[in-house]
């Protein structure tokens, strides 16, 4: 029969345990340090490319760029509408507009984004055309997104032209009260 005596030097024990500690936590701060020092812009994600707008995403994104304008400054985008006005627009100023299916019994609310273009009063209310600019943040009754017109065509009516609420997140005004 084998009897082992085994004397534990606590004291040991700790400081060995301590030390590695100490080592896995300077590891650590030094990766962090690195990847500071050494962050590069580049792997951040790109802003999400707005480019060509249709009738089944046209809400989505005219909700996503309202919600986070400064995301989409800068970006290009095309699309179709109407030309929609209200009493308040300056010269440049007009909504390329879709009518939004609110209801099951059809009824619709206007919906768009924010134009300007120095040419602007050249496009009669309702007139559908097809643009292409870039997002800019603007004011009107407060900080919204604008579109600033690149170019500008007249254009027939979509087979397509009315839009609906985004995803399953719209609630209709009607329904609140």
């Amino acid at each position: 029969m084998f009897i082992f005596n085994i004397k534990i030097n606590k004291k040991l024990i700790f400081k060995i345990f301590f030390c590695i500690l100490v080592f896995i936590i300077l590891i650590i701060a030094g990766i962090s340090t690195y990847r500071i020092i050494n962050y590069n812009t580049t792997d951040v994600a790109p802003p999400p490319k707005v480019a060509n707008i249709s009738s089944s995403n046209y809400t989505n994104i005219l909700k996503s760029v309202h919600d986070d304008i400064n995301q989409y400054i800068g970006q290009k985008i095309t699309f179709t509408g109407y030309v929609y006005r209200v009493y308040d627009f300056s010269e440049t100023q007009f909504v390329l507009a879709r009518d939004m299916i609110v209801s099951s019994d059809n009824q619709t609310l206007v919906v768009g984004f924010l134009c300007d273009y120095k040419d602007a009063m050249s496009f009669k209310d309702g007139s559908w055309v097809n643009i292409s600019g870039r997002i800019v943040k603007g004011d009107y009754h407060g900080e919204i997104p604008i579109i600033e017109i690149d170019s500008i065509k007249a254009c027939q009516k979509p087979n397509d032209e009315f839009v609906y609420p985004p995803d399953d997140t719209f609630i209709p005004t009607n329904a609140l009260f």
